[in-house]
């Protein structure tokens, strides 16, 4: 007989999901945190969404914070960020010593 391991993320009594890893269900579940934050932030702002609206873009933004974060720091996320001039010189010195 096999055991089986599995980690569920219950809210208000529901399963909402199943997972092989307890690393993998707590960042769920803490993605789910973010997303409840949200949902809250956006039905007490004046624009007016349905409940449906709401809870879609809380978890879109919960779900994408990795690529919203630098957007909400005023960073362009097309651009990469231009390295020193010191860098730039210093991988051409590596360039040319491997070279030799």
């Amino acid at each position: 007989m096999a055991v089986i391991v599995k980690y569920i993320v219950v809210r208000n009594g529901e399963e909402k999901m199943t997972f092989a890893t307890k690393k993998e269900a707590d960042a769920y579940d803490k993605m789910l945190d973010i997303a409840d934050n949200l949902f809250e932030f956006l039905e007490s702002s004046k624009i007016k969404l349905n409940e449906n609206q709401l809870e879609d873009i809380s978890l879109l933004l919960a779900e994408k914070r990795d690529k919203l974060m630098p957007i909400l720091r005023g960073i362009n996320p097309k651009k990469k960020p231009a390295k020193k001039p010191e860098q730039k010189e210093n991988v051409a010195k590596k360039s040319k010593a491997q070279k030799k």
